[in-house]
């Protein structure tokens, strides 16, 4: 088990460092000037001189990069182009926005999506199977930021339950701010769950053909406490592959719903960065998210020994 921890541990560190890398490659090589862009087009050669000098970005790129990755592993994540503000800063505002959409939005799709993949397979060929799978089918198949405006025209323009955009901070207390997030993690999480469970429906049919299953019901377990017993704790491996890779992509992949429910998360605030060409602050995100789905995959795997106890002795294959 040690031994599996460290080699997971060090693999993790090297895809971290190669995914900086790439991250800082890929910006280096794109094409204009953040300093051009941030004094404008008509700027003096002498004023771009001195910006570039304060920005740091008159010193090679090989300097640039391991300096990058010593601040960053030191907590210093740099100061924002145009913010003028210290990154870390900017990222733990919006942070308070993004992870608890994210979470709040997995915890929707878990709750919708592991009892309705369990019934359609319990269910296997039948009218509530059939019906379960093809509501999930249109769940994958309908875009999230569709929905999101569906959602606005329903809940906050035709029932004024809820609010249609903004984000109304936790200073007010927990549901003043969950308020806001309801909607938006309702959009996210509706195709995830969809998605959940036609793989949770799988993963239980599967295990509903093993021999312990056999075994158990030929004993004398009812098919329900068999299903419930030994058939979904052992279905869960692949629920939980998907789950981590939901949460990853729940919390990188909200820039279009951050921009339809105009959220100040951190889909907004890399969008904004990108767009004027705040190469630090996409930096360090793009870092940030990117070291968030590979911590989240190592959670995955160490979650793997502790579902199957089969895994304890050989590890995840």
């Amino acid at each position: 088990m040690l031994r599996f921890l460290a080699g997971r541990l060090l693999a993790l560190a090297l895809t971290l460092l190669a995914a900086a890398a790439l991250i800082f490659l890929v910006l280096e090589v794109l094409p204009g000037d953040p300093a051009a862009l941030i004094l404008g087009v008509n700027a003096r050669p002498d004023t771009l001189a001195t910006l570039h000098h304060q920005l740091g970005l008159d010193r090679p790129a090989a300097l640039r990069f391991p300096l990058w990755i010593f601040g960053l592993l030191r907590g210093d994540f740099g100061e924002s182009y145009t913010y003028h503000a210290p990154v870390a800063g900017l990222i733990a505002d919006r942070v308070m926005v993004s992870l608890p959409l994210a979470l709040l939005a997995l915890a929707l799709s878990t709750t919708l999506a592991i009892p309705v993949g369990v019934f359609a397979a319990a269910r296997r060929r039948r009218i509530g199977d059939t019906l379960a799978m093809a509501v999930a089918q249109l769940g994958v198949a309908v875009p999230n930021f569709w929905l999101g405006l569906l959602l606005i025209l329903l809940f906050a323009v035709k029932l004024a339950w809820l609010p249609a955009s903004g984000f109304g901070g936790w200073s007010g207390g927990i549901w003043h701010g969950l308020r806001s997030l309801i909607l938006p993690a309702l959009a996210l999480a509706l195709p995830q769950a969809a998605i959940l469970a036609r793989v949770t429906r799988s993963a239980v049919l599967e295990t509903l053909g093993e021999d312990y299953l056999r075994t158990a019901l030929a004993k004398g377990l009812s098919r329900n406490a068999a299903l419930w017993r030994h058939a979904v704790p052992n279905a869960l491996i692949p629920v939980f592959t998907i789950l981590g890779l939901q949460f990853s992509f729940l919390l990188a992949g909200t820039i279009i719903i951050e921009n339809v429910f105009t959220l100040p998360g951190l889909g907004r605030l890399i969008f904004q960065a990108i767009a004027g060409r705040d190469l630090i602050v996409v930096q360090d995100l793009v870092v940030l998210l990117a070291g968030s789905v590979i911590v989240v995959n190592f959670a995955v795997d160490i979650a793997y020994v502790l579902v199957d106890p089969r895994l304890r002795q050989s590890g995840p294959r």
